[in-house]
C-alpha cells in the first residue's frame, strides 16, 4: 500500500490502467460492458481506453521506460 503514495507508484497504476484498458476497448463484449459510459466513475475507464488507442506511441515508450526504471534504477 505504501507504493500508492509515491510518484513513481502513481505513475505504474496510471500506465496499467491506461494499458489496461486500451485493451479491453478491443474485447467487444467487455467495451459494451465497461467502457459505454462516458461520465462519472465508469467516464475513467473510458478516458483511459480513448487515451491508450490515441497515444499508443507515447503509451508504449512509457512503459518501457518505467519497467527500466522499476527494475534497474529502483
Amino acid at each position: 500500500l505504501p507504493a500508492v503514495y509515491s510518484l513513481d507508484g502513481l505513475l505504474v497504476f496510471g500506465l496499467l490502467l491506461v494499458c489496461t484498458c486500451a485493451y479491453l476497448r478491443k474485447v467487444p463484449r467487455l467495451k459494451a460492458w465497461l467502457l459505454s459510459e462516458k461520465r462519472g466513475v465508469w467516464g475513467v475507464f473510458y478516458k483511459a481506453a480513448v487515451i491508450g488507442t490515441r497515444l499508443h506511441v507515447a503509451v508504449a515508450v512509457s512503459c518501457i521506460l518505467m519497467a527500466f526504471y522499476v527494475l534497474v534504477v529502483k
